[in-house]
């Protein structure tokens, strides 16, 4: 089993930064990969990018290419999200996930264990 609790959120204006944390408890953090995702009002929930268990490799949706990071400190059973240069579009409920396993995924069926969110209000 794995709990994960994310922290981080807010209300920023258009232009600003945000960095999301999750923290992990259970399984070895280092053997698996993570994920955020996010959902917005009325929208089905949308992956927003991934990380392996090294943190070597990551991935991202386009609309958030260039602007947003993905890292993870194995130490500290942590994995981050910074974002930048945040746009209204950007608003959501975002999650952190966990697929159970090492590579990264991007389809949120894949995905065994989630976080309970955490709000990020971006105002134009």
């Amino acid at each position: 089993q794995v709990q994960l609790v994310e922290s981080g959120g807010g209300l920023v204006q258009a232009g600003g930064s945000l960095r999301l944390s999750c923290v992990a408890s259970g399984r070895t953090f280092s053997s698996y990969a993570m994920g955020w995702f996010r959902q917005a009002p009325g929208k089905e929930r949308e992956f927003v990018a991934a990380i392996n268990w090294s943190g070597e490799s990551s991935y991202y949706t386009d609309s958030v290419k260039g602007r947003f990071t993905i890292s993870r400190d194995n130490a500290k059973n942590t994995v981050y999200l910074q974002m930048n240069s945040l746009k209204p579009e950007d608003t959501a409920v975002y999650f952190c996930a966990a697929p159970g396993g090492p590579s990264i995924v991007v389809v949120s069926t894949n995905y065994h264990y989630w976080g309970q969110g955490t709000q990020v209000t971006v105002s134009s």
